[in-house]
């Protein structure tokens, strides 16, 4: 399966409970359907399909993220020790 990124899952999280506040205060049909808008693609995201169970997968993989995170930047840190290809390169014998 497919896992979102941290940084849009944690984006989505905190969009969901802004908008269930402020639908809550103002119970517009505009707040309504951007909390309908946002809960469809936090279900979409990870691959739930209700909100409820959708925040709980979420919730888990931000608390797995710091690991999946560090081992990312390992990589990263070990590609960027390559010289890149059009960067000067001398070989002596």
């Amino acid at each position: 399966m497919l896992m979102a990124h941290p940084a849009i899952l944690r984006n989505l999280v905190e969009q969901y409970e802004t908008l269930r506040v402020l639908d809550a205060e103002q119970g517009t049909h505009t707040s309504r359907q951007r909390l309908e808008d946002v809960s469809y693609t936090l279900c979409v995201s990870t691959g739930t399909r209700q909100v409820a169970d959708a925040l709980a997968v979420a919730k888990r993989q931000l608390a797995a993220a710091p690991r999946v995170q560090d081992a990312t930047n390992r990589v990263r840190g070990a590609a960027n020790a390559v010289p890149a290809a059009d960067s000067e390169v001398r070989l002596t014998a």
